[in-house]
C-alpha cells in the first residue's frame, strides 16, 4: 500500500528514521510493512532465536564463494546467476533486502575485509557489481551497495579519515558506486570512515554527488551499523535510515527538533525516502518467488569457485592423474575456511573435507591426509608422510575479517617451515592457499612444483579444488588484485598513517597502476593483476578497431591452440599516447571471458565507450578527454599485452 507523510506526527517521522531493532524498519505496531534486512556479500546471514540453547544463532544458508573469488571469474553472467541465487536465499528466510555487495577499492593490501571486495580496478569492481545487483533485483529481492566510501582499511575504521584528492577519490573510489548505481540498486550503505575530515554519514558533499549525478535520486541512503555519531548532522546531510535503532539518535533528533536546529522539511525529506522504501519492499514481497532449488544454488557456489580459483604456478604437475600416491597435508584442508565478521556464514551442507573429495575425484588413488591438529600427530609424522608420494598436498591459510586488518603479507612460521620441509621430501608439491588477501610466497614459492590460490572457496570449494587438480575442470580464473611480491612493495606501506588519519598520498596509482609503465618506482609483483594459468593455451590476433559514434568498437580473435578445452579471459585497457596530465601507464577499459574447445577460434567484439578516454579534470569540475591518439591494448593480463592498435579521439 501506498503511504502519506500526513499520516504520522512529527515524533513518529522521527522515530521512523531509525530501524525499529538490529534487523528490521520501524513497523509502529503493524501500522506498516515490517522490512528485514541481512547481511550476505558471499551467502545470507540472518540470525535467528533458537529456544533450546536460549542463544541467538545464524540460520544455515548456502555459503559461495567469497567475492574476490566471485571477481576472478571475471564472469558478468555468473555475477548475475549468484545474484539470482542469493534472491532466493533470501526469500527463503524471508529477508527483504540484502546488505551488499562491497565495492570498495583493494588499496590495502593487509584490509582484513578485502575478501568481501572485487577488485583493485573501479571498472572491474563497478562492473561486476551491476550484474551482482541486477540479478538479486531481478527476483524482487533489494541490495545495498557498500561502504559509501574510500573505506580501504579496518583498522581505526570509526574515526579515522581517509584524505584523498578530488580526482583520485572520482576517478578511483567514486566509479564502482557510479558504475553500480546503472543497476539502481535499493540502498547504499555509508562507510564508518571520515572522507576528507567529515565523517561518511554527515557528508552532505558526496552524498549530493551519490543522488544527482550518479542518478541515486531518492532511493535509501543508510548507514552502516553504529556508524552514526551525530543523528542531526548526518540527517541534514541526507542520511535517511540510521541502523540500528539508538535511544541516543532519536532523543539527538528529538531535541534538535524542538530547538529548530533541524526543521520539519529536513525530516520529511528523509522519511519520504524510508517510507518509499518500506512501501517498494512491501509491495515486490507478494510478487517474490522462488526460481531455484537449494541444490542449483549448491551447484552454482561450485561453479563459481571452478572459474574463479586460480592457478598461480605449475610445472606439469597438475593435473593429476589417476592411480597417483597423493599425500594431502594441512588442518585447512579438512574444514570449510571462510573470512570471519558479519559475512560469515554457517554452511547449508556439511563441507566436504579436500582429501575426501580427492578419494571421489581421483579415481584409483590413494589418498592420505595428515592434519597436524589430529591428537598425538606431531610435525614430523605429518611432513614424513609425503616422502615417496607422487604428489604432495600442502594446504596452508591466511586469515581476514571484519573489524582487523592483517599485520603482514607473509604466512605464520609453521606454516612456511611445513611448505619448506615438505619441498625437501618430495619434488612434487602443490600448495594450496586459502585465504583473503595476497600472501609474500618469496621465501618458498621456488621450491614447489604448483601453487592454486583458493581463497574462499565456500562450501563447495573442496570439490572445486579436487575437480581443477584431476584435470576435470580447466582452471580459468585470473587475479583482480595485484600480488606484491613482499609488503615492502606494497603501496600504501608508503603512505603516512596514523590513528587518525590514512592519507592516500599515491593518488591514482593504485595497484597495477603503481606497478605498470614507467610508474613503478622499483616495486615488484610475484603476480601481476589478470594473471592466471590454464591447462589450454591461447593465441589472439586479428585486432581491429574502429571508430564508431558510441566510442570505439574492439575485436579480435582468440584460439585455443591447445587439444583442451579452456576459458580465456581477454583484456583491454587503454593509454593515452601523450597525455597532458598525469594519467596511469595503461587502464582496464573492458574485458571478456571467452569458452573455446580445443582448436577452436572465436572472434571478440568489444565496445569502448567515450568515458573509456577520460579523466576527471578537478580545473574544470567534470569528465573530459584531451584529443588525440590513445593505444588500444589487448592481452592476457596487464603484463601480457599481445595486441595494441592506435586510434585517434576528436
Amino acid at each position: 500500500m501506498a503511504y502519506d507523510l500526513k499520516d504520522f506526527t512529527a515524533q513518529e517521522k522521527i522515530k521512523l528514521l531509525a530501524g525499529q531493532d538490529t534487523w528490521h524498519t520501524e513497523d509502529f505496531n503493524g501500522r506498516l510493512y515490517k522490512v528485514k534486512v541481512s547481511d550476505g556479500p558471499i551467502g545470507l546471514r540472518t540470525p535467528a532465536y533458537n529456544e533450546k540453547t536460549d542463544k541467538w544463532e545464524d540460520l544455515p544458508a548456502v555459503a559461495y564463494p567469497s567475492t574476490q573469488v566471485l571477481s576472478q571469474t571475471w564472469d558478468k553472467e555468473i555475477a548475475y546467476k549468484t545474484g539470482e541465487f542469493l534472491a532466493d536465499d533470501c526469500i527463503e528466510k524471508g529477508v527483504d533486502v540484502l546488505l551488499a555487495p562491497g565495492v570498495n577499492i583493494k588499496r590495502n593490501v593487509l584490509c582484513g575485509r578485502n575478501f568481501e571486495y572485487f577488485s583493485e580496478d573501479p571498472y572491474l569492481a563497478g562492473v561486476m557489481a551491476r550484474e551482482y545487483v541486477s540479478g538479486v533485483q531481478a527476483h524482487n529481492v533489494g541490495t545495498t551497495v557498500k561502504h559509501y566510501c574510500a573505506n580501504s582499511q579496518e583498522r581505526c575504521r570509526f574515526w579515522v579519515s581517509s584524505e584523498v584528492d578530488e580526482r583520485t577519490l572520482r576517478e578511483i573510489y567514486l566509479e564502482p558506486f557510479r558504475i553500480a548505481e546503472e543497476a539502481q540498486p535499493w540502498a547504499v550503505m555509508c562507510a564508518y570512515n571520515l572522507v576528507n575530515g567529515v565523517r561518511m554519514s554527515e557528508h552532505k558533499k558526496l552524498y549530493s554527488l551519490l543522488r544527482d549525478e550518479f542518478k541515486h535520486g531518492d532511493r535509501l541512503i543508510m548507514s552502516d551499523w553504529s556508524a552514526v555519531q551525530d543523528r542531526a548532522a548526518s540527517l541534514k546531510a541526507g542520511l535517511d535510515l540510521e541502523m540500528p535503532y539508538s535511544v541516543d539518535g532519536y532523543n539527538r533528533l528529538m531535541q534538535a527538533y524542538k530547538s529548530g536546529e533541524i526543521t520539519e522539511e529536513e525530516i520529511d525529506a528523509c522519511a519520504k525516502r524510508v517510507l518509499d522504501f518500506i512501501e517498494k519492499c512491501e509491495r515486490t514481497s507478494q510478487k517474490r518467488k522462488i526460481q531455484s532449488t537449494q541444490e542449483e544454488r549448491l551447484q552454482g557456489a561450485l561453479r563459481v569457485a571452478q572459474e574463479g580459483i586460480v592457478l598461480l604456478k605449475n610445472d606439469g604437475v597438475l593435473p593429476i592423474n589417476s592411480g597417483k600416491k597423493v599425500s594431502v597435508i594441512g588442518h585447512c584442508a579438512e574444514y570449510y575456511t571462510s573470512g570471519g565478521g558479519s559475512s560469515r556464514v554457517v554452511p547449508l551442507t556439511n563441507p566436504k573435507p579436500l582429501h575426501e573429495a580427492l578419494k571421489d575425484t581421483l579415481k584409483g588413488s590413494e589418498v592420505t591426509f595428515k592434519s597436524l591438529y589430529e591428537k598425538h600427530e606431531n610435525f614430523y609424522v605429518a611432513v614424513n608422510e609425503a616422502y615417496g608420494k607422487d604428489v604432495a598436498i600442502v594446504c596452508v591459510n591466511n586469515d581476514a575479517g571484519e573489524g582487523w586488518d592483517r599485520e603482514g603479507m607473509k604466512l605464520n612460521k609453521n606454516q612456511e617451515m611445513l611448505i619448506a620441509e615438505t619441498a625437501k621430501l618430495n619434488e612434487k608439491v602443490v600448495v594450496i592457499i586459502y585465504g583473503g588477501a595476497p600472501i609474500d610466497m618469496s621465501d618458498w614459492i621456488d621450491s614447489v612444483s604448483a601453487v592454486l590460490w583458493a581463497g574462499y572457496p565456500g562450501e563447495m570449494g573442496s570439490q572445486a579444488i579436487a575437480n581443477i587438480i584431476s584435470g576435470k575442470v580447466n582452471p580459468s580464473g585470473k587475479t583482480t588484485e595485484s600480488f606484491p611480491y613482499t609488503l615492502a612493495d606494497s603501496i600504501a606501506e608508503y603512505s603516512h598513517a596514523d590513528f587518525m588519519k590514512s592519507v592516500y598520498e599515491e593518488g591514482l596509482f593504485v595497484g597495477y597502476r603503481l606497478y605498470d609503465g614507467e610508474n613503478t618506482a622499483g616495486l615488484q609483483t610475484l603476480f601481476p593483476f589478470g594473471y592466471g594459468l590454464s591447462y589450454s593455451e591461447f593465441d589472439y590476433g586479428n585486432l581491429k578497431c574502429e571508430r564508431v559514434k558510441e566510442g570505439v568498437k574492439v575485436s579480435f580473435d582468440i584460439t585455443n591452440i591447445s587439444n583442451i578445452a579452456g576459458d580465456e579471459i581477454a583484456q583491454v585497457y587503454v593509454r593515452e599516447v601523450n597525455p597532458k596530465v598525469i594519467r596511469p601507464y595503461k587502464e582496464l577499459k573492458q574485458f571478456a571471458r571467452v569458452s573455446l574447445k580445443g582448436g577452436e577460434s572465436k572472434r571478440v567484439e568489444l565496445l569502448l565507450d567515450m568515458h573509456a578516454f577520460e579523466y576527471y579534470s578537478t580545473a574544470l569540475d567534470c569528465w573530459t578527454h584531451t584529443p588525440g591518439k590513445f593505444e588500444i591494448l589487448v592481452g592476457a593480463s596487464v603484463e601480457e599485452i599481445l595486441l595494441q592498435q592506435t586510434v585517434e579521439i576528436e
